[in-house]
C-alpha cells in the first residue's frame, strides 16, 4: 500500500505539490482572518454597551419579524459594517454584523460612516467580529458620495419601473439581485420550483451582461483585447451598482473565467483560469471555502465550460448544464431536488437574457427619462409573467426526496459519473436503487391521520379527512412553513380550522394555511366550551374556554378533544394549570396528547395522569430561548407511559392510527415505530 500511493505521488508529483501549497496558504489566510477577528478590541465590550463609528458596506436590508414571547418582534433592519473606533478610544477596522430596530437606518448606503450606540454580542458569523445590537437613532457622520447616490437612483429607478405583481417584483432580482419587492409566497415558489438563482446576482448574470457589451463593443473596437479591456471596465461598474457584497465578487471572479474562455474560445483550457479565480477569492475570503454558494458558483462555471458546449440545442445549454453540476451539493443541502426543477429552467431559460439585458439597459436611463425606462420594462414584463407562473405551476409538483448531507451528495454523484462515462446501464440500476430507497423513506409514507408540522416554535396540527381535505388546529408562526408542510401532505381543502389563541406562533401562518386552499368554518375567539361538530366519522368537541370565564390568552385557548373509531386526541392550546384543572375529569384517556404550550413546565400533573396518551407531541422551536420543553414535563409524561414526540428532535411527525394501533414517521429519521393502546 505504501509502495502504490508512493507511485501515485511520484507520478503527480506537480499536482500534489500544487494542492499541498493550496492548502497550506488557505489554512494560512484562515487562521490570520480568525486571530484578526477573534483578538480585536470589540471582545471586550462583549455583554456591554459601546458608542460604536462604523462605515456601512451593504444595504440595509429588512428582516422578517420573528415571533417573540407573545408577538412579532419590531421592524428591523440588518447589515454590515466596518468598526473603527469604539468608545472614541479604541481604532480599528473590522467587519460587524449590525441589526437595529430602528427605521433611521433605511436609505442608509454603503460608504456612509455612521455613530451607533449598540450592545455587543459575540456572533455566530465567522467572518464577523461581533453582533451590534442597535435600539436607539444613529448618529450619520457623512453624506453618501456622488458615486453611491448615483447608483442608488439607479436602483430605485428600476424598482420604480417595474410596477407591481410577482413580474414587477421579478425583474430587479433577476437583474441587480434586489428582491425587496418579492413576497414570501413567491420567494417559497421560486425556491420549490428550482429559479431562486435567477434573483440572486450570480455568475450567469455576469455572463449575460458581459456578452452584451462584448457584442456591443464589436461595433467600437475593432482589436479584441480593447473590446475585452471595455467589458472588464463595465463589468466593475455592474459590481458597483448590484453592491460588492462576497457573494457578488465571486460572481464576478467566475464570470471573469467565462470571459476569459470567450476570449481564447477554448473552454477546457480555462480550467487553470477557474482554479485561479477560486485561489483568488478565497485568499481575499478565506470564509468563502465554507459557503455553500461558493462551490454552486464553481460548479455552475465548470458546467458552462465542460457540458455546456455539448448540449444543443444552444439556448438551452447553459440552465441544464448548471443544474446538472450544481445537483449534488443542492441535494445534499435541502435532501431533495425537484424533477420538475428542470423543466422549469427550460421553460424559463428563453426569458432569462431578454429580462437581463433589457433590464439592465432600462436600469441605466431610468434617473435621465423614467418615461423610457418604463417603456423598456412593458416589452419584457410578459417574459418576467412567464416565469412568474412558471415558478408558482412547478411549485405544486411533488419532489424527489433523499437524504441531506453525504448520503444525497455521494448518490448524485455516482448517477452523473455513470452517465458521464458511458456506463448507462449502471446508472439506470443505480437510478432505480436511489429511487427505491426514496420510496421507502418518503415522508409521509402512507395513509395517515394525524400529522403534526414542524414550524418552528409553535403549533400546527393536521388531521386528515382524506380526499386532500383535512382539520387545521393552528398555523404557526411562519406562513412559508405551514404552506409547505400542508403542500407535503397533499391537502387542498380545510372544512375546520381551528384557531387556538391569539398569539403569533399560533397564528401568524395563516395566510399560508389559506394560500390555494379553501377553508371552510373558523373557530376562533367566539367559540366556548360546549361547540360540537362532526365531519366524516371525527367527532369534535370544545371542552374549554367556559363562557364568561376571564382568563390570559393562554389560558382562554380553544381546547378541543377529537374522537373517532381510530384515535381520541387532545389539543390544548397553550393552556397552563388555571385551566388544565378545570379540565379534570372531562377527558379521560387519550391516544395522542398535543402537549399545552410546547411541554413548558407549567402542567398539571393529575390532569396528566388523567390522559396517560400512548403518543404525546411536542411542538416546539429547536435552541428556543424559553426552555421548552421543560425536563420536568418530559419526566411528568414518560412516567405515565407515554411515547414523546419533539419537533425540534423529530421533525414533522405523522401518526397513523387504526382501532387504537398506532405507528408514527418522523421526518428527521424516516423510520416507523409501532404502538398500542
Amino acid at each position: 500500500m505504501v509502495a502504490l500511493l508512493s507511485a501515485l505521488v511520484a507520478r503527480n508529483k506537480k499536482r500534489f505539490l500544487v494542492l499541498a501549497i493550496a492548502l497550506l496558504l488557505g489554512a494560512s489566510v484562515m487562521s490570520l482572518r480568525l486571530a484578526a477577528l477573534q483578538t480585536s478590541a470589540l471582545t471586550s465590550f462583549q455583554g456591554s454597551t459601546a458608542k460604536v463609528v462604523l462605515q456601512v458596506t451593504t444595504d440595509p436590508n429588512r428582516v422578517a419579524p420573528k415571533v417573540r414571547g407573545t408577538s412579532f418582534t419590531p421592524t428591523s433592519f440588518s447589515f454590515i459594517g466596518q468598526a473603527m473606533e469604539v468608545d472614541s478610544r479604541f481604532k480599528l477596522r473590522i467587519p460587524v454584523r449590525v441589526y437595529a430596530s430602528t427605521r433611521s437606518v433605511e436609505g442608509l448606503l454603503p460608504g456612509q460612516k455612521i455613530e451607533v450606540s449598540a450592545t455587543v454580542l459575540a456572533s455566530k458569523e465567522r467572518r464577523v467580529a461581533a453582533l451590534l445590537i442597535v435600539n436607539s437613532r444613529i448618529k450619520v457622520l457623512t453624506p453618501p458620495s456622488r458615486w453611491a447616490n448615483a447608483l442608488a437612483h439607479i436602483r430605485l429607478g428600476l424598482r420604480e419601473a417595474t410596477g407591481t405583481g410577482d413580474a414587477g417584483a421579478l425583474i430587479p432580482g433577476m437583474v441587480i439581485g434586489d428582491v425587496s419587492k418579492q413576497s414570501a409566497d413567491f420567494k417559497n415558489d421560486m425556491r420549490r420550483s428550482g429559479l431562486t438563482h435567477l434573483v440572486a446576482v450570480s455568475g450567469a448574470n455576469f455572463a449575460i451582461v458581459s456578452t452584451f457589451v462584448l457584442w456591443g463593443m464589436q461595433f467600437v473596437f475593432r482589436r479584441v483585447n480593447y473590446r475585452l479591456i471595455a467589458t472588464a471596465l463595465s463589468l466593475a461598474a455592474f459590481i458597483s451598482l448590484v453592491r460588492p457584497s462576497p457573494s457578488v465578487l465571486r460572481a464576478a471572479a467566475m464570470a471573469s473565467v467565462l470571459l476569459f474562455a470567450h476570449g481564447i474560445r477554448r473552454g477546457r483550457d480555462s480550467l487553470p483560469a477557474l482554479g485561479f479565480a477560486m485561489a483568488a477569492v478565497v485568499i481575499a475570503d478565506p470564509f468563502q471555502a465554507q459557503d455553500a454558494g461558493f462551490a454552486l458558483s464553481v460548479l455552475a462555471t465548470a458546467g458552462l465550460l465542460l457540458l455546456s458546449p455539448k448540449i444543443r440545442p444552444k439556448f438551452l445549454a447553459p440552465p441544464i448544464a448548471a443544474i446538472i453540476f450544481c445537483s449534488p451539493v443542492i441535494v445534499a443541502l435541502s435532501g431533495y431536488i425537484s424533477p420538475m426543477s428542470i423543466v422549469a429552467n427550460l421553460l424559463a431559460a428563453p426569458a432569462v437574457t431578454a429580462i437581463t439585458i433589457v433590464g439592465f439597459i432600462a436600469a441605466l436611463i431610468s434617473p435621465f427619462s423614467p418615461t423610457a425606462a418604463h417603456a423598456l420594462i412593458f416589452l419584457v414584463k410578459p417574459f418576467a409573467s412567464w416565469i412568474a407562473w412558471v415558478a408558482r405551476w412547478v411549485a405544486q409538483f411533488p419532489v424527489f426526496t433523499l437524504k441531506t448531507g453525504l448520503y444525497g451528495f455521494l448518490a448524485v454523484v455516482a448517477l452523473l459519473a455513470m452517465i458521464y462515462f458511458g456506463r448507462a446501464r449502471i446508472a439506470i440500476y443505480l437510478l432505480i436503487l436511489i429511487i427505491s430507497l426514496s420510496w421507502l423513506q418518503r415522508f409521509p409514507a402512507g395513509d395517515w391521520q394525524v400529522a403534526n408540522c414542524d414550524v418552528g416554535q409553535g403549533d400546527a396540527m393536521v388531521i386528515n379527512l382524506h380526499h386532500k381535505r383535512a382539520i387545521v388546529i393552528d398555523t404557526g408562526p411562519d406562513p412559508a412553513l405551514v404552506d409547505r408542510c400542508l403542500h407535503q401532505l397533499g391537502i387542498k381543502e380545510i372544512p375546520l380550522l381551528i384557531l387556538t389563541h391569539i398569539h403569533a406562533d399560533h397564528v401568524g401562518g395563516l395566510a399560508g394555511v389559506k394560500k390555494g386552499r379553501t377553508v371552510g368554518t373558523t373557530w376562533f375567539g367566539n367559540i366556548n366550551a360546549g361547540t360540537h361538530a362532526t365531519i366524516n366519522d371525527i367527532d369534535i368537541e370544545v371542552l374549554w374556554p367556559d363562557r364568561g370565564s376571564d382568563y390570559s390568552p393562554n389560558n382562554s385557548s380553544i381546547s378541543v378533544i377529537l374522537r373517532s373509531p381510530d384515535f381520541t386526541l387532545f389539543a390544548g392550546g397553550d393552556i397552563e394549570p388555571p385551566a388544565q384543572s378545570e379540565l379534570i375529569s372531562h377527558i379521560g384517556k387519550v391516544d395522542i396528547y398535543k402537549v399545552a404550550h410546547h411541554g413548558s413546565r407549567f402542567q398539571d400533573l393529575t390532569l396528566l395522569q388523567e390522559l396517560s396518551p400512548t403518543l404525546a407531541v411536542i411542538s416546539v422551536g429547536r435552541g428556543n430561548s424559553y426552555g421548552h420543553p421543560a425536563p420536568s414535563t418530559i419526566s411528568a409524561l414518560i412516567d405515565v407511559g407515554a411515547t414523546v414526540l419533539r419537533t425540534d428532535i423529530d421533525g414533522a411527525v405523522v401518526i397513523r392510527a387504526k382501532r387504537h394501533q398506532l405507528s408514527v414517521q418522523r421526518s428527521k429519521s424516516g423510520l416507523r415505530l409501532f404502538f398500542w393502546s
